[in-house]
């Protein structure tokens, strides 16, 4: 009799130990399903976006390629990603190097102003630093405040990775490169650097993904007669909704998979902890 009611509560919470499983792919449904419908969308063989596709064609993405405006928006975002992701790296690896090895009581001070960009709103960010830009004259011809803009958002990244790399580092190894005599400029080059290269690899991409779809703190950051790719694409949506935006999307959703694919399966993303 035990065993039968035993068996009969087994059978009536089966459906509710899957609720959870149902749930996280529902979340997911929800998460890929705009992405994979942008990607089907730049396919769509007709003259508008739509839904369904009036079916299939590559046209779109040719239109992209002879598009001059949107290719050199697309080279711009290039240009200025790059350069924030190499200023980004640099100064957040210094950081992380002096949060955790010598900040002491600083620590969370530090660490609070670093990542002071990613708790306040992007728009105050950007609106601040174009008040800054314009009373110093500073950057109002060229790409300089966009790139400050950019590097000030994207540091964070680069940050967190770096740290975490240096919270998961044996220290035994560089005190048996001083104790063999090692100056300390060679023991960071010689072994600190390739053993935190990871992390720095890990945050100089992710930030040059983040500075790539930037859009408030290009919109008022951006030079004369400059524009980024997500500013093209916004203003080229205000007059026309042919499958070209689509394209320019899926362009940038594949190249940010990739990135990220590439940092799984050559770094690893699950050997990154900050902790």
């Amino acid at each position: 009799m035990s065993a039968g009611r035993a068996r009969r509560g087994a059978w009536l919470r089966r459906p509710f130990r899957a609720l959870p499983a149902l749930f996280v792919a529902a979340v997911y449904v929800f998460l890929l399903a705009p992405i994979l419908l942008i990607v089907l969308l730049s396919l769509n063989a007709g003259e508008f976006l739509a839904f369904p596709p009036q079916g299939l064609s590559l046209r779109w993405y040719g239109a992209l390629f002879g598009n001059e405006p949107f290719m050199r928006a697309i080279g711009t975002s290039l240009w200025v990603a790059t350069i924030a992701a190499a200023v980004s790296t640099a100064v957040g690896t210094a950081a992380a190097l002096f949060f955790v090895r010598h900040a002491g009581r600083m620590r969370e001070t530090l660490r609070m102003l670093v990542m002071m960009p990613l708790m306040l709103p992007e728009i105050l960010t950007a609106i601040a630093l174009l008040f800054f830009v314009y009373a110093t004259g500073i950057g109002t011809q060229t790409m300089f405040g966009l790139v400050v803009g950019h590097v000030l958002v994207t540091l964070p990244y680069a940050f967190m990775n770096v740290a975490s790399s240096l919270y998961n580092f044996d220290r035994s190894i560089e005190e048996a490169a001083r104790s063999l005599g090692a100056r300390p400029f060679t023991v960071f080059r010689r072994v600190t650097l390739p053993l935190i290269k990871p992390g720095i690899i890990t945050g100089a991409l992710f930030a040059f993904i983040v500075s790539f779809d930037l859009f408030n703190m290009s919109l008022l950051l951006k030079g004369i007669g400059m524009t980024t790719l997500p500013i093209q694409l916004f203003d080229y949506l205000r007059w026309d909704f042919d499958p070209t935006a689509a394209a320019v999307s899926s362009l940038s959703i594949v190249m940010t998979f990739t990135i990220i694919l590439f940092v799984d399966r050559v770094i690893g993303l699950r050997s990154l902890r900050f902790g």
